[in-house]
């Protein structure tokens, strides 16, 4: 399995000795246009400059994108970023995560949460975290198979 550079591969609970599967940070232009038709999937408000532009502007604020492949085909990606906050210390947020519909149930959501875990070790986190809306039900059913607490809600407002 190949991982992104100065990271280590995914944990042995995950991995599986499959040359077809490849976990790498989308680091090009094309490599993170090559994630877009997943992203929408659980962003489908998104089209492709939007989802450029957005991108471009959370970057600069230290988003990545890591893209799962199966045969060179993208089939799930996380968008993450490590921050500090008073609340939790350094912790790495997973901003998105999503596996194709079709590749679903293969594994692949364990094998970036593992890889994520990893890198976060790997950058002094203490913890990682994310949101998950009320209605996604299977993946908060996911979540907690693989060992996440739900500690509270999400509140927003528009401005």
């Amino acid at each position: 399995m190949r991982t992104a550079p100065g990271s280590r591969p995914a944990c042995a609970r995950h991995a599986v000795a499959d040359p077809s599967i490849t976990l790498e940070l989308a680091l090009s232009a094309a490599q993170r246009d090559a994630c877009f038709g997943v992203i929408q999937e659980l962003r489908p408000q998104l089209n492709l400059g939007e989802f450029r532009r957005r991108v471009a502007r959370q970057s600069l604020q230290g988003y990545q994108l890591l893209a799962l492949r199966v045969d060179d085909r993208v089939a799930a990606v996380a968008g993450f970023r490590i921050y500090d906050t008073l609340a939790w210390g350094h912790v790495l947020y997973i901003d998105d995560l999503v596996t194709t519909r079709q590749q679903r149930s293969q594994g692949y959501g364990p094998r970036l949460l593992d890889w994520l875990q990893d890198h976060a070790r790997d950058q002094g986190c203490t913890q990682l975290h994310l949101d998950s809306g009320h209605q996604r039900v299977d993946a908060h059913r996911f979540y907690r198979r693989e060992g996440w607490c739900d500690s509270g809600l999400h509140f927003w407002r528009p401005v």
